[in-house]
């Protein structure tokens, strides 16, 4: 089990069974005792895998009502890699004040990231916006990728139903590869998962390190949860641990320097 302080989206979840009638069961109606670090089940935890790495980027996930207490929701992973992830659930009708104060918070420059064929050309950017040459506060702002965290019905509501957004840019990805993620899968191919999506974006912001750490992590998260499923035992000097565990020692190195 893991001994690291709850992050956003491990309050979200808390928050939300808090406020659950019945239990929530995973897909098979599964009642197997899990990770509260992972989610995993306890012989395959991950926590000790547990990557940590600097970003200047954040990430904020808005979140389908059940999506924090889904076992398979990748957002979790981009909150155990990245510091400044922020995590609010989503409702129509109700705004939560912190989320604006986010948004409206001055160090950071918001994009809602979500395909441009749905975005009204004004508001599309391909690239992170530049900063005024004139203005040095804002040339000091981070990145702040807001992700709608949902199946794709789900996304397509909230961007629409969310007019707090409307005065945001929005980041329109062009993966070059199709998605790894073999828990949940799209009906459209290009789709990619939550985790995916904050990589790609870590990526565009020149945070390196980062957006290679999280593929490398939701890699292995995935192996040990189609373990769990098929009742296997993990591979833990697979190429995948053993990438994740040289981007690790990488990362410690830089930071010994």
């Amino acid at each position: 089990m893991s001994a690291v302080a709850p992050h956003a989206v491990s309050r979200l979840r808390t928050a939300r069974l808090a406020r659950s009638a019945k239990p929530f069961l995973a897909r098979g109606g599964s009642r197997i005792e899990r990770c509260a670090g992972c989610r995993l089940p306890a012989s395959h935890c991950l926590c000790a895998l547990r990557p940590a790495v600097a970003a200047r980027a954040g990430v904020c996930l808005l979140m389908a009502d059940i999506e924090p207490l889904k076992p398979s929701n990748t957002g979790w992973l981009i909150a155990d890699v990245v510091t400044d992830t922020f995590a609010f659930g989503w409702t129509r009708t109700e705004i939560d004040p912190a989320l604006l104060a986010l948004l409206a918070d001055p160090q950071w420059q918001p994009y809602v990231v979500f395909p441009g064929e749905y975005v009204a050309p004004g508001r599309l950017v391909t690239q992170l916006l530049a900063a005024p040459a004139t203005t040095s506060d804002a040339s000091t702002k981070r990145p702040l990728f807001l992700l709608l965290d949902a199946t794709w019905p789900e996304a397509r509501k909230m961007f629409r139903k969310s007019p707090y957004l409307d005065n945001l840019p929005v980041l329109s990805l062009q993966p070059q590869q199709l998605s790894r993620y073999r828990l949940r899968r799209s009906r459209c191919e290009a789709h990619v998962c939550t985790s995916e999506v904050a990589a790609l974006c870590l990526e565009l912001a020149g945070d390196h390190a980062a957006a290679q750490m999280l593929e490398a992590y939701l890699d292995v998260f995935t192996h040990h949860y189609v373990q769990a499923r098929n009742q296997q035992p993990a591979a833990w000097e697979d190429a995948a641990h053993l990438h994740l565990r040289r981007l690790c020692a990488a990362q410690q190195d830089r930071q010994d320097v």
